[in-house]
C-alpha cells in the first residue's frame, strides 16, 4: 500500500516548525461583538487546514506565509465577526435550523476540507480543542447567517436562465465529489536526514531539495533527477505513481496538487520525514453534479451577486453599530 502524505506539522525541519494547535491559548479571546466572545480556539480551527497547507507549501516559512497566514487570519476573523453581527441583527427572527441540515452540512465540510476523513476531522477537533457540539453550533450559526442573509435581500430580481447557466459552469467543477479525484505524478523524496551522509540536517536537506527542485524547473529530466536523488521506493521509476486517489494524500497535499498546472514542478513540500517535490503528469476529476440537483445552490449564488454591493453597504453599516473588540494578538 502507497504511503498516505500525512504532512504532520512536526518541528524537525530546521527546529523551528511547532504545529500551529499548540501556540493556541486555551480559552483565549480573539474579539467580542456586543458582549460576545469569539474564541483563539474558533479561528485557529476554521484556520487549521490552510496553515497546514501554507506550512507544507513553504518549508522556510519566510515573507510570502507569513503574508498568507496574516491575509488568512484576518479574513476568517472578520467573517466570524460579521456572523456574529448578523446575528444579533436578526435574533428577533428566531430562526431555526433543522438539527439533520446541520450534520448534513458537517458530512459536506468533511468530504470537501478533509477528503472525507472523519477521523482527520476529529483530530483537528481535538487540537483546537472543540467539541464536536462546539463546531455543530459554529455550522448552525453559519447556517442561520446565510439564511438570514437571504431573507434581507429576498428582493433580488430572479436569476434569468442565462445566469443560471452561467454561474452553473463557472462553479461546477468547485462542487465535483472530489474523494473520487486520481492524480498521477512524479515526486522525488529527500528525506530530512540521510543515513548515508552522518552530516546532513534537515537545513542542509532542504537546500539539496530547493537545488533538485531548481534543476526542474530549469528543464532537467524529472524522471532522471527522481532516478539520481529520490530515496523512496520509487525512484528506481523516476518516482512515477499512477492514478492515486485523492484519498490517498493529505488534505493540504492534495489541495496542492489538484490547483497546480500539469507538467511543472512543484516543491520542495514539507513533508513529516523530509522534502517532496512533485511533476504532475494527468488530472482525473471526481464527478460533477448535474445542473439540476444544484439548481437552488445556484440560483442563491446569482441572487447574492446581484445584491453584493447592497449587501456591503448593509453589513458596513451594522459593523459601525456594533461594538467591537479585537485581542491585540
Amino acid at each position: 500500500m502507497i504511503r498516505k502524505l500525512a504532512f504532520l506539522l512536526t518541528p524537525l525541519v530546521l527546529g523551528a516548525l511547532p504545529a500551529y494547535s499548540q501556540a493556541v491559548e486555551v480559552n483565549g479571546i480573539a474579539a467580542k461583538v456586543n458582549g460576545s466572545v469569539i474564541t483563539k480556539n474558533e479561528v485557529a480551527f476554521m484556520l487549521s487546514p490552510l496553515y497546514a497547507q501554507l506550512v507544507t507549501q513553504f518549508p522556510r516559512r519566510g515573507v510570502e506565509f507569513e503574508k498568507q497566514f496574516a491575509e488568512a487570519r484576518e479574513k476568517i476573523l472578520q467573517e466570524l465577526i460579521d456572523r456574529r453581527i448578523i446575528l444579533d441583527e436578526f435574533k428577533q427572527i428566531g430562526a431555526n435550523i433543522r438539527p439533520h441540515l446541520i450534520d448534513e452540512e458537517v458530512k459536506r465540510q468533511i468530504h470537501e476540507l478533509y477528503n472525507g476523513n472523519e477521523a482527520l476531522f476529529r483530530e483537528e477537533l481535538k487540537k483546537s480543542r472543540m467539541t464536536m457540539d462546539g463546531y455543530r453550533e459554529m455550522t448552525r450559526e453559519k447556517m442561520v447567517v446565510q439564511a438570514m442573509r437571504a431573507q434581507q435581500f429576498s428582493d433580488a430580481p430572479p436569476p434569468l436562465p442565462n445566469e443560471i447557466q452561467n454561474e452553473y459552469n463557472e462553479v461546477k467543477s468547485t462542487l465535483r465529489d472530489v474523494t473520487k479525484d486520481k492524480i498521477s505524478f512524479r515526486k522525488i523524496f529527500i528525506p530530512a536526514t540521510d543515513p548515508e551522509n552522518p552530516a546532513a540536517t534537515p537545513g542542509t536537506q532542504l537546500a539539496l531539495a530547493e537545488d533538485v527542485a531548481k534543476q526542474a524547473k530549469e528543464g532537467k529530466s524529472f524522471e532522471e533527477l527522481a532516478k539520481a536523488y529520490s530515496k523512496d521506493a520509487f525512484a528506481d521509476v523516476g518516482g512515477l505513481q499512477e492514478n492515486l486517489p485523492r484519498t490517498d494524500l493529505s488534505p493540504e497535499f492534495s489541495a496542492i496538487l489538484f490547483d497546480a498546472p500539469e507538467n511543472h514542478a512543484i516543491g520542495p513540500l514539507l513533508d513529516p520525514r523530509g522534502f517532496t517535490i512533485v511533476w504532475i503528469t494527468a488530472k482525473s476529476p471526481g464527478p460533477e453534479p448535474g445542473l439540476a440537483s444544484v439548481r437552488p445552490m445556484i440560483e442563491e449564488r446569482v441572487r447574492r451577486k446581484k445584491t453584493s454591493a447592497q449587501y456591503d453597504r448593509w453589513i458596513e453599516s451594522c459593523r459601525k453599530r456594533a461594538m467591537i473588540v479585537r485581542s491585540e494578538n
